[in-house]
């Protein structure tokens, strides 16, 4: 187990054993474990699968590719009418995860298996711009950034798809998606001043260089 999952866990003041118990499910399946996005966050062979987190009235276990998974109980919801790969399992209470359990299980050991036939999402249009898929797992986790990067002009949304999506691996886009967050969350483009420097505003033009600063 992951010490900086440890830490995340003891610092809950809201679902503490809720996602203690959830965390120990998804661990005795053998998948890796690391904090991302402020999440415990498991992932197999390198490609994220779930991401464990707390809301105001229930906890969940979310499914990156949860739309893949037969859902013969159905229990998997989603959240967002305009979610099309991702799907949670909420809770509000441990008995509730200590009786689903085996299902849990079972779907997560289903998603393990979907990964290695290399199973893929088919993602339909949003507004002409089909989202690289680590992207809508991070917008769906992050309802701030999902609001945040919904108001962007199609032309940013573009741009960011497109510098994502160009990224070979799964780690290095999710890095890049990390890294352009705040830029995100500012309204700005990936090209658009963040310092108030440039004389061809909104663009960058590289005042903050000779400023010694980074952006």
């Amino acid at each position: 187990m992951n010490p900086a999952i440890d830490q995340f866990i003891a610092k809950q003041k809201q679902w503490k054993d809720e996602l203690a118990a959830l965390r120990q499910i998804v661990v005795d399946c053998g998948l890796n474990e690391e904090l991302k996005w402020r999440q415990p966050c498991y992932s197999y062979n390198g490609t994220n699968l779930i991401i464990l987190g707390g809301f105001k009235d229930f906890c969940v276990i979310s499914f990156f590719k949860g739309v893949l998974l037969n859902d013969e109980h159905g229990i998997l919801k989603k959240q967002g009418e305009n979610t099309q790969s991702a799907r949670v399992i909420p809770f509000t209470n441990v008995q509730q995860i200590i009786e689903l359990e085996p299902i849990i299980k079972s779907y997560i050991y289903e998603s393990i298996e979907a990964e290695k036939l290399g199973l893929k999402v088919e993602f339909t249009d949003n507004k002409n711009i089909n989202l690289v898929e680590e992207l809508v797992g991070v917008l769906n986790q992050n309802p701030s950034l999902k609001q945040a990067f919904e108001a962007l002009t199609p032309g940013r949304k573009r741009a960011y798809n497109m510098f994502f999506e160009a990224a070979k691996q799964s780690k290095t886009r999710l890095a890049r998606i990390e890294k352009y967050i705040p830029r995100i969350m500012q309204g700005k483009g990936m090209n658009d001043c963040v310092c108030g420097l440039s004389k061809r505003m909104p663009n960058c033009d590289g005042s903050h260089k000779s400023l010694g600063l980074t952006v």
